[in-house]
């Protein structure tokens, strides 16, 4: 396996390629890599392509950390780790070959972000060390709602119950919007960045805008998912009150909820955000289009009450040398203790 690499700009056609060879997550589509490199990148990006056989078996987006130090490009709009292999390749010798292509020489590479149910977690020793991230969470949409809904806590869902009843009885009509179509994008983000703009978010300056580069970022993500019918934006309403939106894509088996956002000055008393989840879950499980609905985020309280299917992100360093991670993890491990010193 000989890797190459050469400055990240814009994706060759074979990033495609190896995707639908991989059928890997929608994540790791051109569709929502290109678009990360345009307002995310730095020019210090470098796109690693891994041949063998004659035939392209890897690519992922890399760059340096550091003195000998080197990890995938992992801006905080990516969930997962960019980093793309064909099905059956083992991890570490493409690893270990990378390494020895990176140039300075690297002493150490970071695969960050990984899902064990897209790349199963490696066993440990040696050049190679685990670490765990976050721990994420899916719904299976199977079988029917009811008997979904009926698994959830009672609390849950006399809760929902109870506000929506009150809503009801001072005639606020609910209702979930959800647009597909590319030139409704614009307009979709717009609103998210006003609802994001206007809570906690705007404050500490990441909060999604339209003229800024993560909302240009999710403008031409979301319009690339919906030129080919694999985006959705879910608006909740109260009467004519935007409050509560999700941006998410999709492929064949799932759909993905990348952005979540509501409006704060909706009173406590009152969930708007699970409100529509409750709605939108139903829809789902009704469509019978999708395997599963994935969070991807790092889980909360309030997953727990929707789902129990969790399993936990991880990352992966690869060491030049054994001798690299023998003393990388003494120094964690004494880092930690000190840390923990009463």
């Amino acid at each position: 396996m000989k890797w190459s690499l050469v400055k990240a700009a814009q994706l060759p056609a074979e990033w495609a390629a190896l995707h639908a060879r991989c059928q890997a997550s929608p994540m790791l589509a051109v569709e929502f890599v290109q678009p990360l490199i345009t307002e995310f990148g730095t020019g210090r990006q470098y796109l690693a392509s891994c041949a063998h056989d004659g035939r392209t078996v890897a690519m992922a987006l890399v760059e340096a950390r550091g003195r000998g130090s080197w990890a995938l490009f992992q801006p905080a709009q990516a969930p997962i780790g960019l980093w793309l292999q064909e099905s059956g390749l083992a991890l570490e010798p493409l690893l270990a070959s990378l390494v020895a292509a990176l140039p300075g020489p690297a002493l150490l590479f970071g695969l960050t972000q990984c899902d064990p149910d897209l790349l199963p977690r490696p066993a440990e020793g040696g050049k190679l060390r685990t670490l765990s991230y976050i721990d994420t969470a899916k719904i299976t949409l199977a079988g029917s709602f009811e008997n979904y809904w009926n698994g959830r806590g009672k609390n849950l869902r006399a809760n929902l119950k109870k506000q929506r009843a009150r809503l009801d009885k001072e005639g606020v009509a609910l209702r979930l919007q959800v647009s597909h179509l590319p030139g409704e994008v614009a307009a979709a983000v717009a609103d998210y960045g006003r609802l994001e703009s206007a809570g906690w978010k705007a404050g500490g300056g990441t909060a999604v805008a339209a003229d800024n580069a993560q909302g240009r970022y999710y403008q031409a993500m979301l319009e690339g998912f919906c030129r080919r019918g694999a985006g959705s934006i879910y608006r909740y309403w109260f009467g004519e009150q935007l409050v509560a939106m999700d941006l998410c894509i999709e492929d064949a088996a799932q759909i993905i909820v990348l952005k979540t956002s509501y409006d704060e000055s909706v009173p406590g008393n009152l969930s708007p955000t699970l409100l529509m989840r409750e709605q939108a879950c139903r829809q789902l499980f009704d469509e019978g289009r999708f395997a599963r609905l994935e969070f991807y985020g790092k889980v909360m309280e309030w997953h727990t009450r929707w789902t129990d299917e969790v399993r936990t992100l991880y990352h992966v360093n690869y060491y030049r040398w054994p001798v690299l991670a023998r003393l990388h993890a003494r120094w964690q491990s004494r880092t930690l203790k000190a840390h923990h010193v009463p």
